[in-house]
């Protein structure tokens, strides 16, 4: 078998796949067109959450169906013209809320968090990022009884996979968050989870300690993918120079979809677009923690740079242009829990999660494309699942073992 490999895409999948493949032996370049962790690893709310387990088409997801596509909720907005070119992908993403598949979702993505946690911790330790990382777990907060009652689905789930967590009273959260505004009916602190203050760092450092263990770094715009001898090349933008490796590994997250078309390979991918804007606290209020208000349809996370606010799902087309009206309205629903100060950025950050129908991510090899491996699809929950998609990876390239994995296999969808 072959050593030399290509990973594309910088992201935090990426990165852990290169570092992985690395550490097992292979000749690892990791190409980007921009340096590691610039694009949708940079703007999540840092949570590393055992509660990600939950994915958005979960069998609820049907009686909340006539509200959310009225398409003027604050936690949901779509693009009708684009909804419309992609009803396939609609279709089969609603077909996986059923109760089977979504109780096959859920544990395949238990698994894949719980391999992933431990695996962080080491990187955390071994890039020198460990300090970036909180141990608080983080807060789902609930305005009304009704709302609560809601939640019913999540929690049932949350303990059959023993998910720790704990249930709030009002003034228990006030306890826990005093700069909560007394708006909200109860709240589930979900424990034994983990957040940083700068998730684009957190990827930085995991390149730099790639790079300071022999791996290769390369910066290329990759338009297109081609097999020749038995060996695969990465064609750069506008005839620019090209790379070739035994083994390509696509982890480019939402830009996977164009370019494995150039191979022959039509993902049914969507993007669930979202924004941030980080703010300052009033008189330096400020949370210990990520709190996540359901009816205000936004996380508010404490970073580095500020207090981080990130919006809910926009179906859009990857690169159309922003429309950042969701996250003005999040804003505003913010601000009746919690007295944000003045936006720090000079715009709004715009982000892409790529989502495949049953919200699973793809890992292994493509069929019928010997060398061609597959990390991608991961929507909301990269962050959280990077360093066990690359234990993933590396064993079925490495060791077989595809049996133990095929609810991420990429002949699910190709």
């Amino acid at each position: 078998m072959g050593k030399q490999v290509i990973v594309l895409g910088a992201g935090i999948v990426g990165v852990c796949c290169a570092l992985e493949l690395l550490r097992r032996g292979m000749s690892v370049t990791l190409v980007d067109r921009q340096q590691p962790g610039m694009e949708t690893s940079m703007g999540n709310a840092g949570v590393l959450a055992r509660s990600s387990l939950m994915p958005f088409n979960h069998p609820g997801l049907w009686g909340q169906l006539p509200r959310l596509l009225k398409n003027d909720t604050v936690q949901f907005r779509y693009r009708w013209q684009y909804l419309a070119r992609n009803l396939g992908w609609a279709t089969r993403f609603l077909l996986s809320a059923r109760p089977s598949v979504f109780q096959e979702t859920a544990q395949a993505l238990d698994a894949l968090i719980r391999l992933s946690a431990p695996e962080h911790l080491k990187l955390l330790d071994a890039s020198g990022a460990r300090h970036r990382l909180r141990d608080t777990g983080w807060i789902f907060l609930y305005r009304t009884e009704q709302a609560w009652n809601g939640s019913e689905l999540s929690r049932q789930t949350y303990a059959r996979h023993q998910v720790p967590t704990q249930t709030l009273s009002a003034s228990e959260l006030g306890e826990l968050e005093p700069a909560l505004s007394p708006i909200f009916h109860r709240a589930l602190w979900i424990q034994g989870s983990y957040s940083v203050d700068d998730p684009h760092e957190v990827v930085a450092a995991y390149a730099d300690l790639f790079r300071r263990e022999g791996g290769a770094f390369k910066r290329l715009d990759a338009t297109g993918i081609r097999r020749e001898d038995q060996r695969w090349t990465v064609q750069g933008a506008q005839g620019s120079e090209s790379l070739t490796a035994d083994h390509l590994v696509v982890a480019l997250g939402p830009w996977s979809k164009a370019l494995l078309k150039t191979t022959g390979i039509d993902l049914p991918m969507a993007f669930e677009r979202g924004y941030h804007m980080h703010y300052s606290g009033l008189n330096g209020a400020s949370v210990t923690r990520p709190v996540y208000d359901t009816g205000g349809g936004y996380v508010l996370s404490p970073m580095a740079r500020g207090l981080r606010l990130t919006s809910g799902v926009e179906l859009d087309a990857c690169d159309a242009p922003a429309r950042p009206v969701q996250l003005d309205l999040a804003e505003a629903r913010a601000r009746e829990a919690f007295p944000l100060g003045q936006r720090l950025d000079p715009a709004p950050w715009l982000g892409r999660r790529p989502t495949l129908p049953d919200s699973r991510p793809m890992i292994g090899q493509a069929p019928r494309h010997p060398g061609l491996w597959l990390a991608l699809g991961h929507q909301h929950i990269g962050f959280s699942t990077a360093p066990g998609t690359a234990k993933i990876l590396a064993e079925l390239m490495l060791e077989s073992g595809a049996d133990r994995h095929r609810a991420f296999r990429p002949g699910r969808f190709i």
